[in-house]
C-alpha cells in the first residue's frame, strides 16, 4: 500500500513492519530488506522519513514507561504522539517545558528533526531529553545520556535518523503549569519596531504576519501556577476562532485563492482586520498546540536573533517585488541558544521564520525566494521542512556538522538508516 506524509508531497511503497518490541526492531534492522528508516506520524515536509525498502512504523511502540513526579523524570517508547503525552503527563501532574503548536508527532519524530516552540529563555524539544534508548545498524542496543556515551547523546537528540532507530526517550518534564495566553492584533511596522521588547515581554511570544499588508496577530503565553484559577475559553469562543474561522473559513479562503488569485490581497486584508483580541488561561498544552485542518507545505529557518527585524523587512519587500501572491501568513518564534550537535539553535540565540503555501498550489518559487533571504544571514533550514540546501552548504551553517557525519559514518558506514534526503543533506555514507 502507499504510504504518504501528512501534506500527501512525500510518497513510497516500502515494505512495512510494525515492530511490538525492542527485539521486533533489532529483527527487522538486521534482516528487513532494502535500507530502514522508522516513521512516526509523517508531519515531516522533507523526504526525511521516506523509506527505500522497508518502513518501520512505530506506532506499536507508544506506552509510558516510568514516571518519578519527585525528579520529573519520564520514560516513554519512542512511537508515543505528543497528544498521548501531554494528557498522560497530565494525569502523573507534570508537562513539558516548552510545545511546538503540533501535537500529532510522535515524540522520536519530532525530535529527530528539531521540533521547537517558541520562547527566548526555553530551546527545542530536544532540549528537554535526558536519555535515548537506540537500535543502531548492527543491531546493538545501547542507550545514551550526558554521561553515558555524551558524544552519541549530543547528537541523537537530533539525529535525522540517521544514527539508530530510537526506540525509547527519557525527558526532564516540570510540574503541571498553566499559561495566561494574550492573543491581539497589532500594526506589523510597530511590531518590527517593539521586537526585542514584545519578545521579552512574556515566557513564549509568536506573531503571524499577513503578506501584502501592515497587519499581524502576537500571541503572548506567559506560564502561572496551576493553583491561580484558569479561565479556558468558553466552548463556543473556541468553536468559532479555533475551529471555524481558523480552520473551515481560512480552508475557503485557500481554495478561492488557489482558482481566483487576485482575491489573495484583499482577503488578507480582510482577516487582519477581522482578527479580535482575547486572553484565557489554560493547562499549558491546550495553549502551545493547536488543531491545523487545512493542509499545507511548509519551510522554515533559523537565523540570528538578531537578524530577524532585518529580514522580516527584507522578505517583506522581497515578496512584493517579486509579484507574488502569498495567501498563507508567515510565523515568527525565538529560542535560546543550545548544545546540540545539528539543532538549528546550536550555539546561537535564534528566531524562526516559517512560510507556508497551500498544498495543492505551487509552492517552489516562492520557498527558493524565501531561501534566498534566509541565506543572506547564514540561515538553518528546519530538518523537517523544505529546503533545497545540501551538504556542501549546510556543512558551512553548522560549526558540528563534520563531528556528526563522522559519528554518522562510524555508527552505520553502510547508510542502513538513510535515504535520498539524507544522502543529501548529510553527503552519502562511505559505503
Amino acid at each position: 500500500m502507499t504510504w504518504q506524509n501528512w501534506a500527501g508531497n512525500q510518497q513510497a511503497d516500502p515494505v512495512v513492519v510494525r515492530p511490538r518490541d525492542v527485539a521486533e526492531v533489532v529483527d527487522a534492522v538486521k534482516s528487513a530488506p532494502g535500507r530502514v528508516k522508522a516513521i512516526g506520524s509523517g508531519h515531516s515536509f522533507t523526504a526525511i522519513g521516506v523509506p527505500e525498502g522497508t518502513q518501520l512504523v512505530m506506532d506499536r511502540l507508544c506506552e509510558p514507561l516510568s514516571a518519578d513526579p519527585s525528579t520529573g523524570l519520564v520514560t516513554v517508547q519512542a512511537g508515543m504522539p505528543l497528544h498521548a503525552l501531554n494528557r498522560w503527563l497530565e494525569q502523573q501532574g507534570l508537562a513539558m517545558t516548552n510545545l511546538g503548536d503540533i501535537e500529532v508527532q510522535t515524540i522520536s519524530g519530532a525530535l529527530s528533526t528539531g521540533t521547537h516552540g517558541t520562547g527566548q529563555g526555553y530551546g527545542g524539544i530536544a532540549t528537554q531529553v535526558r536519555g535515548l534508548e537506540l537500535v543502531l545498524a548492527d543491531g546493538s542496543v545501547v542507550t545514551c545520556s550526558a554521561t553515558e556515551r555524551p558524544e552519541l547523546f549530543a547528537a541523537a537528540r537530533i539525529s535525522l535518523g540517521a544514527l539508530g532507530v530510537v526506540t525509547s526517550v527519557t525527558l526532564q518534564t516540570v510540574p503541571l503549569f498553566a499559561l495566561r495566553a494574550d492573543e491581539r492584533p497589532m500594526p506589523m511596522p510597530e511590531v518590527l519596531d517593539r521586537f526585542d521588547e514584545l519578545a521579552a515581554g512574556s515566557d513564549h511570544f509568536e506573531l503571524y504576519w499577513f503578506p501584502h499588508t501592515q497587519g499581524a496577530l502576537t500571541k503572548h503565553n506567559t506560564r502561572i501556577p496551576l493553583e491561580e484559577a484558569t479561565t479556558p475559553l468558553s466552548p463556543w469562543r473556541k468553536r468559532l476562532d479555533d475551529d471555524f474561522l481558523s480552520n473551515t473559513v481560512f480552508g475557503w479562503g485557500q481554495a478561492l485563492a488557489r482558482v481566483a488569485p487576485g482575491t489573495i490581497r484583499p482577503v488578507n486584508r480582510l482577516s487582519t482586520k477581522a482578527l479580535s483580541p482575547r486572553v484565557y488561561t489554560d493547562t499549558s498544552y491546550k495553549v502551545f498546540t493547536s488543531e491545523r485542518r487545512v493542509r499545507f507545505c511548509e519551510m522554515e529557518y533559523a537565523i540570528p536573533r538578531a537578524a530577524v527585524v532585518d529580514v522580516l523587512r527584507e522578505l517583506d519587500a522581497t515578496i512584493e517585488r517579486s509579484g507574488m501572491r502569498i495567501s498563507f501568513p508567515v510565523e515568527v518564534r525565538v529560542a535560546a541558544a543550545d548544545d546540540i550537535t545539528l539543532s538549528t539553535a546550536s550555539g546561537r540565540e535564534s528566531a524562526y521564520i516559517a512560510v507556508h503555501m497551500d498544498h495543492k498550489t505551487p509552492h517552489e518559487d516562492y520557498f527558493r525566494l524565501v531561501e534566498s533571504v534566509m541565506s543572506g544571514v547564514e540561515g538553518r533550514p528546519h530538518w523537517g521542512k523544505l529546503h533545497y540546501l545540501d551538504a556542501s552548504v549546510l556543512r558551512t551553517r553548522y560549526p558540528r556538522f563534520a563531528e556528526f557525519v563522522a559519528l554518522r559514518d562510524e555508527l552505520d558506514p553502510t547508510g542502513r538508516f538513510s535515504n535520498a534526503y539524507l544522502d543529501r543533506v548529510l553527503g552519502p555514507a562511505p559505503a
